[in-house]
């Protein structure tokens, strides 16, 4: 499961149903400025922008693509209460319920980003945006022309409420995000104010022009916060056309939406109609795709990449199987210690445990050797520390320096290379030692935590994808006489059990983000680690991780905010707040043989499948027209 980092928590909301180009941060100047306000057609996290005001398109897509035929594809990547497995509810921005796929593509957003850079936003129901010279009063015009699905104008009103209740009702994500905004308001029916606190984040306007907006009139006597399987109202470019609960939920694209002809939209949106199917098992999922009832299909298991993908239909060319590259940093995954639980309290047990992981050999023979390991929160990126710290960096962490452990002030830590056995005798020795130096003592082949109880770890999912590579740490953990085993739940449950941090250990999928902000208070800041239902679910509570989140969602450029991540990231490593897994730099994908799409794909994204399009000559080739 991924969690939420920014472009997690925006990816539904506004242009692009499936392209998920949602940016992450910041402040561009634009056209021209009057008593003290800027006036800006853009905004970034550090000054610039790509495109000029008058820009017609994305350089990504086609702005001549034909608009048709149907996308069906299978929920990959979740945000606000939405799992894998089913659905309940038409509200995915609370925490109630189990949220349907593809709602966001229902609403639209005060701006729109692009994938060619790795944090800008453009006008979407905003014409553009007055900036205060202090950073803390934006004003957002509205365009006239934007509408709900029911014809109805969309206001600064139904911005303002919007924003409002999210803060007051929305997802414990959402209520994190806005706590720094003061006020929403309608100045007129076009002009919506927004004022932060003083203590305002670096991205947290990019937040709020990037949230969804709902009407005001359709919420009026209903409980925001409840279940629902009735549609809100929406003004996107999709809305839902038909559902069976827990099964499949498809959208049509509206023909006459609104902003169809605008810049940020031009090209994209081109499928009729777009179905997402439920399924609770994947083998179940992937023999779909193979019969071809699911056309778009994303891969993460290696040995499926490279054993499965030899059936009729690929052999026949009508199935296209490739990997594209991807410029953004990399999600990091890995299985995470609920520090809430004694038994996981002494980092020394912790970092025990992670060396009862054999990488190596996991790789090797499970994953086909085509992945590397997870070494930072900040993998594959200059945001990640290496080498001994900078005199900048130690100026953040100095101030903490009898709080954090001398490993932080040395070389980042890297979990250790085994010799591939799938037991490497070195290494479960020197777990041996971590453990009895925090007090644990074997007892009949049994270890004993310092309080006397048998260490017994349950392993949390709501599938046995990872069963072949967690199997094998077990056993490990077995050897040092840890009673370690896996609680495979239904998705519900599982994230029943999540919100409520009722868990040992789970694994977790968190997407990368080029310009990390304030969202990260949301997965290690301390007071997520108390909010019932927000994703830092390890527990993380030390004021020099708080310190440098807010040092990094306040960096004034881009060097600032590389070096305020490098500490962070020696600090969480040096923590050993998880088993750090695995990574690869490109997406899987395969489809069947009927889409097209531009020649050049954004830079930070694969484009795959938002920028496409259905076309109806190929389908017709391979029997599908």
């Amino acid at each position: 499961m991924r969690p939420f980092n920014r472009r997690a928590v925006l990816k539904g909301s506004a242009a692009g149903a499936i392209a998920s180009l949602l940016p992450k941060a910041g402040f561009a100047q634009g056209a021209g400025e009057t008593a003290g306000e800027m006036e800006t057609y853009g905004l970034s996290a550090f000054g610039e922008l790509k495109y000029p005001p008058d820009f017609k398109h994305f350089n990504y897509v086609n702005p001549a693509a034909p608009k048709g035929g149907t996308l069906v594809l299978q929920i990959k990547q979740t945000t606000g209460n939405q799992n894998f497995d089913t659905f309940n509810t038409l509200n995915i921005y609370v925490l109630r319920g189990d949220g349907a796929a593809g709602m966001g593509a229902t609403f639209d957003s005060l701006m729109a980003g692009s994938g060619d850079e790795p944090d800008a936003l453009y006008g979407l129901v905003a014409r553009h945006v007055r900036v205060s010279e202090d950073k803390l009063t934006y004003r957002f015009s509205l365009r006239p022309e934007a509408r709900f699905h029911d014809g109805s104008q969309l206001t600064a009103k139904d911005a303002a409420f919007s924003l409002n209740i999210l803060k007051e009702k929305g997802h414990p994500v959402y209520r994190a995000l806005l706590a720094q905004m003061a006020s929403a308001q309608a100045e007129a029916d076009d002009v919506l104010r927004v004022q932060f606190t003083p203590q305002r984040s670096r991205d947290l306007h990019l937040v709020v022009a990037g949230l969804p907006i709902f009407s005001e009139r359709y919420w009026q006597g209903k409980d925001f916060e409840a279940s629902t399987m009735e549609a809100p109202l929406g003004s996107g470019p999709y809305r839902v056309k038909t559902f069976e609960t827990g099964r499949f939920i498809e959208f049509e694209r509206v023909p006459d939406y609104w902003g169809k002809d605008l810049p940020v939209n031009v090209g994209q949106n081109n499928f009729d109609r777009i179905r997402w199917e439920y399924f609770r098992d994947r083998t179940v999922a992937f023999e779909a795709f193979k019969n071809g009832t699911l056309n778009y299909h994303e891969e993460y298991t290696s040995r499926i990449w490279s054993t499965g993908y030899d059936f009729p239909a690929i052999r026949e060319g009508k199935v296209k199987k490739e990997e594209i590259s991807n410029d953004s940093p990399s999600s990091i995954q890995g299985w995470y210690f609920n520090m809430r639980r004694d038994a996981f309290k002494d980092p020394r047990i912790r970092e025990a445990i992670g060396l009862a992981f054999d990488f190596e050999w996991t790789n090797a023979n499970i994953m086909f050797g085509l992945y590397k390991r997870t070494t930072s929160f900040f993998e594959n990126s200059d945001m990640k520390a290496t080498g001994m710290p900078s005199p900048e960096e130690l100026a953040l962490l100095e101030p903490f320096r009898n709080q954090l452990p001398a490993t932080v002030f040395g070389e980042p830590p890297v979990p250790p290379v085994s010799d591939g056995s799938g037991q490497d005798r070195k290494l479960l020795r020197r777990a041996d030692e971590l453990l009895r130096e925090a007090g644990c003592k074997r007892e009949g082949g049994v270890l004993k935590l310092p309080n006397g109880q048998p260490f017994r770890i349950e392993f949390l999912d709501f599938q046995s994808a990872l069963q072949p590579h967690t199997q094998p740490f077990q056993s490990n953990l077995k050897r040092l006489g840890i009673d370690a085993f896996s609680r495979v739940v239904d998705a519900a449950q599982y994230q029943r059990r999540m919100e409520e941090f009722d868990f040992d250990m789970a694994s977790r999928n968190l997407s990368g983000g080029s310009t990390p902000g304030d969202s990260l208070r949301v997965v290690y800041g301390s007071q997520a680690a108390k909010t019932p239902g927000s994703q830092n679910i390890a527990g993380i509570s030390h004021p020099a991780v708080d310190a440098l989140i807010e040092t990094l969602a306040n960096a004034k450029s881009r060097q600032e905010l590389n070096i305020a991540c490098r500490a962070l990231d020696r600090v969480l490593r040096s923590g050993h707040y998880w088993v750090p897994m695995w990574y690869r730099a490109s997406e899987w994908i395969a489809y069947w043989d009927q889409f097209s799409r531009p020649e050049q794909k954004p830079r930070f994204a694969s484009g795959a499948p938002g920028t496409w399009w259905y076309d109806a000559e190929k389908a017709k080739r391979i029997g599908r027209g």
